[in-house]
């Protein structure tokens, strides 16, 4: 009797990268289930739930008897910190100044998704309890999708796809998991910002544009994607007038890459045109608030203010050294990135890639499907894997100093990171800065670089992950401060 042998096939990059998302929030959500069992929360007041001011429906059916109360109460208990915010804004809108501080898109998807999908858990558990499942599926559910796009991002990037699974998976295991597990919107951010990335190096323009517009409903630093889309047109139109000598085409993708950009800026400007219709118009001179009296009245920039304390070195205080040892690994991780890419071709870098010829860079046009560049990466590593083309970058098992070019489509990335480590160290609550650089690919990109190149400083970076995600979802899960 013979039995035939099959080979098995190795799992592929993202059946590996699936598998350990989905893990990651298990493994998050079942600590986060243990340390409330452990511990007592230091605040209990987020279980409180006045009824809404403007609806009395609203109100009706959310003091409704439910038929497992200790099952909604213990959903409930997961609401802490600013996930009090949404929840509340999704079940009663926008009631009070600093509620706008928290943009509508998570309230909004957490209110559809409760009245659709998870409509019949109502009766069983309660409206609030049903508002913030919504909200853990929503983050959770995008955390992994955000996850599979970082690693097609990558390996559009890197040309390297074991260096793009290593980014990703790191990504799954950064040190501010509990948020993206949490009901907070750095895991919609996260996915809408990644995919319309994905989607611009891609050369699907429009649809790019249409994520990051989304991203910039998600977070208010959602409208410095922009960036990516400027940078991007920058280069068509130097393209277009040196290289084609066609002055009508540098006009047409000036047109186009500015349209874009408004596109990004118009959903971020129509809340902000939203609060000030609700807020001052039709009021009393008298009862005006004063950001309505401003030549420019920005209601967010007014609340992250009044009511945070946020503004240009309002931080650096003494008292608030521990906040700054917080945040101070992922400022270190993104500085050291930011140096690491700069150094790699100084000269390119500071004329914005205009030193490289044009024809090499990877924001031309393109019919190139996505999946196509994946397998022409695979098979020049397996021609020859210490090649690097004028449009690589392979930090991969490869020094610094051996790299004698790097794609300019890593620029944008490099200052977009650089302006928002200079925001969270100089303008914002330091400690955010952890939760806050989260999302930003180069961070992965380099720490999985040093992974392989430097094992001492990657057995570090994981140390540092594990420590956070213990000691986050430990704090954060029992209203303890954490970042």
């Amino acid at each position: 009797m013979t039995i035939r042998s099959s080979k098995i096939k190795d799992p592929s990059p993202i059946s590996i990268l699936l598998r350990t998302a989905i893990v990651s929030r298990i493994l998050l959500l079942t600590l986060t289930l243990i340390w409330r069992s452990i511990l007592a929360p230091y605040d209990t007041s987020a279980s409180i739930n006045p009824t809404c001011l403007s609806s009395t429906a609203t109100a009706a059916a959310a003091n409704a008897a439910v038929l497992f109360p200790r099952i909604a109460a213990a959903i409930e208990n997961g609401v802490v910190w600013d996930s009090v915010y949404f929840v509340r804004i999704a079940q009663c809108g926008y009631e009070y100044e600093q509620t706008y501080a928290f943009l509508p898109l998570l309230p909004f998807c957490i209110s559809f998704f409760s009245q659709t999908v998870l409509r019949p858990l109502i009766p069983l558990v309660g409206h609030r309890a049903v508002l913030a499942l919504s909200g853990y599926v929503l983050s959770n559910v995008s955390f992994v999708f955000a996850a599979l796009f970082l690693y097609r991002l990558s390996v559009i990037i890197l040309k390297d796809p074991e260096a793009s699974l290593r980014a990703s998976i790191l990504f799954c295991f950064n040190p501010a998991s509990i948020f993206y597990s949490s009901i907070y919107s750095e895991s919609l951010y996260a996915l809408l910002s990644i995919g319309g990335l994905y989607f611009l190096m891609s050369g699907a323009d429009n649809l790019a544009a249409l994520w990051l517009a989304f991203s910039g409903c998600a977070r208010s630093n959602g409208v410095l994607n922009a960036g990516y889309i400027g940078f991007q047109t920058m280069h068509r139109a130097y393209d277009a007038l040196f290289l084609q000598k066609k002055p009508f085409l540098v006009f047409r993708v000036l047109i186009s890459g500015v349209l874009r950009c408004l596109f990004i800026f118009v959903p971020f400007v129509a809340y902000q045109a939203y609060g000030y219709y609700t807020l001052c118009d039709g009021r009393h001179p008298d009862k005006l608030r004063p950001w309505c009296k401003a030549k420019i009245p920005l209601l967010y920039n007014f609340i992250q203010s009044h009511y945070w304390g946020v503004g240009f070195l309002r931080y650096f205080q003494f008292k608030q050294l521990p906040n700054f040892l917080l945040a101070s690994p992922i400022l270190s991780i993104a500085l050291c990135s930011i140096i690491h890419y700069v150094k790699l071709q100084p000269k390119v870098f500071f004329s914005l890639g205009f030193q490289v010829d044009p024809r090499n860079t990877s924001f031309q046009e393109t019919k190139t499907s996505p999946v196509s560049r994946e397998d022409q990466a695979l098979r020049r590593r397996k021609h020859s894997k210490q090649e690097v083309g004028p449009s690589m970058l392979s930090t991969d098992n490869v020094s610094t100093d051996k790299l004698e070019k790097f794609s300019i489509i890593i620029i944008p990335f490099v200052l977009h990171l650089g302006f928002m480590v200079a925001t969270a160290s100089f303008v914002m609550h330091v400690q955010v800065a952890t939760r806050f650089l989260s999302s930003s690919p180069p961070i992965y990109w380099f720490a999985s670089y040093v992974l392989v190149s430097h094992k001492g400083w990657g057995y570090l970076i994981w140390s540092y992950c594990a420590a956070y995600i213990l000691i986050g979802s430990l704090l954060f899960s029992n209203f303890y401060p954490f970042t």
